[in-house]
């Protein structure tokens, strides 16, 4: 079992932007690890930073198909100074044989600051 992280950001604290970005995370992550069948997932853990209150990210990922039963658990991101606003941050948790150097962890607009390693890996793959 591997856990993948990712995060991105929002402009707005809307519901609908919440939703989008956190399904278009939530697909990114599964189409660079090669994650198809739901059945590999264990579960998901979201947190979201206190200025995003409009909704709940985890609804993205229940209502992407085949995904309703996967566990889902959202958090509120602890309040640092500095760290980026309006992120939503994401730990899938699934079934995969790769070794940790070859999990590619997925970091989308302001967030990519978060981990310009793991992104500019990303850019480089």
């Amino acid at each position: 079992m591997r856990a993948i992280r990712g995060a991105t950001t929002v402009k707005e604290n809307q519901a609908e932007e919440i939703y989008a970005a956190t399904d278009e995370l939530f697909r990114q992550i599964l189409r660079e690890n090669e994650l198809t069948d739901p059945e590999h997932l264990v579960s998901v853990i979201i947190t979201a930073t206190p200025d995003l209150n409009a909704a709940f990210p985890a609804r993205a990922i229940r209502e992407c198909e085949g995904f309703q039963l996967l566990p889902v658990m959202g958090m509120v991101e602890t309040d640092v100074p500095g760290a980026p606003a309006k992120c939503i941050r994401l730990m899938v948790h699934a079934q995969m044989e790769r070794q940790l150097a070859d999990v590619k962890h997925v970091y989308l607009n302001d967030a990519a600051k978060l981990r310009p390693d793991l992104a500019r890996k990303r850019d480089e793959a």
